[in-house]
């Protein structure tokens, strides 16, 4: 029998987690459960001054709410109606949650939890998305548009798209909002001072695209796709597919890191892949790094350089909170 010293033990840990970490750009750091939280997990928003994740727990009717620096869940709300989407502004101090079950999106203290405002936009609110340039609120819902609430808590306008709106995105600079449409098999391109749709992109035949990510800087829109599984990247000048890459399964969040020109693609087939950007139109794979399976939301925040990924509850495989360091960190 070969024995080791502790050094030695040591050094090929060291190696071994290197080699992981220069493969694939990503390095698991811990792993914090959510006992208790039964079926699908939707998405999350972060705190960064307080270091909190909020994590829409859809199947189990709750938001959970994770202390990042302790790597332990301090609290949920509960008896929510299918939670989707969430967003914190650490302005106010406010948390949106956009609940599905009952087409409403509720804003909460974001210290004490309780309740503060409720605005029904009809069935199915989705995604939350935060406008820097006015503070107002976007809520994706039903199989009418996206809805907008402003920082002094009123319904300040209604987007009518005519379909059910999955990721979007804001331009930085301009006017922009790009939608994915998923019933239409395309993007749709919103007008945010006239709060109209002005143009539709196509994906050039891939299909189901729900996530959605931006490069502001070289004008690159990248949409997830599931059937068949593809990263379709468009040129926002002209709405023209520059690239077009097989990727994971089952995909429901995409985030690029700008500071590392890199995708990171989370699919519920038990992956996170992760695609280096060599130029605007050229990306290569990396590594496939394995998660769990239906694992297929989570969040990537730049400010700790982490990425958050959701794991549900599947017979022995308890929920929980997959938490990767970026490589170089």
């Amino acid at each position: 029998m070969t024995h080791f010293s502790s050094q030695k033990i040591t050094l090929l840990l060291g190696l071994l987690m290197a080699a992981s970490s220069q493969a694939g750009g990503l390095q698991l750091e811990k792993a914090i459960p959510l006992s208790g939280v039964e079926s699908r997990i939707d998405h999350f928003s972060v705190d960064v001054p307080g270091q909190r994740l909020f994590v829409a727990a859809l199947g189990n009717g709750s938001v959970e709410i994770v202390d990042l620096k302790r790597a332990e869940r301090i609290g949920e709300i509960r008896e929510l109606p299918e939670p989707q989407g969430t967003y914190y502004d650490s302005t106010s101090g406010r948390l949106y949650v956009a609940t599905g079950g009952d087409g409403r999106l509720r804003v909460y203290d974001g210290k004490s939890l309780t309740l503060q405002q409720t605005f029904e936009f009809g069935a199915d609110a989705d995604n939350i998305r935060y406008d820097q340039e006015t503070g107002n609120i976007w809520v994706g819902y039903g199989d009418g548009g996206i809805g907008i609430v402003s920082s002094m808590g009123k319904k300040v306008g209604l987007i009518s798209l005519g379909t059910h709106p999955e990721s979007f995105q804001f331009a930085e600079n301009g006017d922009r909002v790009y939608v994915n449409v998923p019933k239409q098999f395309g993007i749709i391109v919103v007008d945010r001072q006239q709060r109209a749709a002005v143009a539709k992109w196509g994906l050039g035949g891939a299909s189901a695209n729900y996530p959605m990510a931006l490069d502001t800087t070289n004008k690159r829109l990248f949409v997830g796709c599931r059937l068949p599984p593809r990263l379709v990247v468009l040129d926002t000048n002209s709405g023209q597919i520059v690239s077009t890459l097989p990727t994971v399964g089952d995909c429901d969040d995409i985030f690029y890191d700008a500071s590392r020109q890199a995708l990171y693609v989370i699919g519920g087939e038990g992956t996170v892949e992760v695609l280096q950007q060599r130029d605007p139109n050229n990306y290569e794979p990396g590594a496939r790094i394995t998660t769990a399976p239906g694992a297929r939301t989570g969040f990537f925040a730049p400010a700790f350089h982490r990425l958050y990924v959701a794991v549900p509850h599947r017979g022995s495989q308890i929920a929980e909170v997959l938490v990767y360091r970026v490589d170089g960190d």
